[in-house]
């Protein structure tokens, strides 16, 4: 049965590294949580390393950029993992083909143009329409705020049709900008996978991101395995992912589920929280209404 606590403090004396998520526990992608930001240096003062694990569809680079603009101060965490690190990764091995429809924003456009040194020298990756391609890469809708799924579908029959296997660089279904929720690429490769599509995953809850957490460890040090904490809000990708990897984990109710556990964002209802979780069969370690 998930520990409800109220403090990272409480339960962080045991862990060397925090593999954190971070739309939902440290920023809403407006703002950052200022409970949050002192929760995880506090975490680092006290000799732990934090590993921000993200489903963002872009490289690394690019996510701390956003976090600068964001003001999430640069000493609330030591490294970066993105899913489009992962995806990223795969896509330049070739994993779709060479000739891919991208299926995204402009602001995803470094998935493609900034190449990590390791790839310099592969054979490049060339945008093309839909009916020339022979691969799809997903970093979400063109414009996230006003479509949906359903508006993909005709496109998604005849990319089926054509046999175009999809390369989904986040596998979040939706996220919340401020008080808007959007859709995130997790929801179109669900859609595509219906209508009988071939996709393949590399952000949570999948292996290849937590693999390459796992190098990022090792280059700052390496940690015990028994002694590394996930954090999110993503019960089917953070939580899920975590506990396929063998790490506790802590879920924080706040984020995408906050209007499931009760009226105080801050002190979940530990009934509604065991009755919920019971529901997705899952479990974790510990559950806490907001990152503090």
């Amino acid at each position: 049965m998930t520990r409800l606590i109220t403090a990272l403090a409480d339960i962080s004396q045991p862990y060397d590294a925090l593999l954190c998520d971070l739309w939902g526990c440290l920023h809403n992608g407006v703002e950052p949580f200022p409970a949050a930001v002192a929760a995880l240096r506090q975490f680092r003062a006290e000799g732990g390393k934090v590993l921000l694990l993200t489903n963002a569809p872009r490289p690394s680079d690019y996510v701390i950029a956003g976090l600068d603009r964001l003001g999430v101060p640069r000493d609330a965490w030591d490294g970066v993992v993105s899913s489009g690190d992962a995806a990223q990764d795969a896509m330049l091995a070739g994993a779709v083909g060479r000739k891919v429809w991208h299926l995204g924003p402009d602001k995803d456009d470094g998935f493609f143009t900034q190449v990590p040194a390791q790839w310099a020298s592969a054979p490049l990756i060339e945008r093309v329409p839909l009916d020339q391609a022979e691969g799809i890469v997903c970093t979400g809708p063109f414009d996230e705020l006003n479509e949906v799924p359903e508006d993909y579908r005709a496109r998604f029959l005849m990319a089926k049709t054509l046999g175009l296997p999809m390369l989904c660089a986040n596998p979040d279904v939706v996220v919340d900008l401020g008080e808007t929720r959007i859709y995130c690429a997790g929801a179109l490769a669900a859609l595509y996978e219906e209508m009988g599509g071939e996709v393949l995953y590399f952000g949570k809850p999948h292996p290849p991101i937590y693999d390459m957490a796992r190098r990022r460890l090792a280059a700052m040090g390496g940690v015990d395995e028994g002694r590394i904490l996930a954090v999110g809000d993503g019960i089917n990708t953070d939580i899920a992912g975590a506990v396929g990897e063998g790490f506790d984990a802590l879920f924080v109710t706040g984020g995408l589920a906050a209007d499931q556990f009760g009226l105080d964002i801050n002190s979940p209802d530990a009934g509604l929280v065991q009755t919920w979780l019971a529901a997705r069969q899952q479990d974790p370690t510990y559950t806490i209404g907001l990152l503090r």
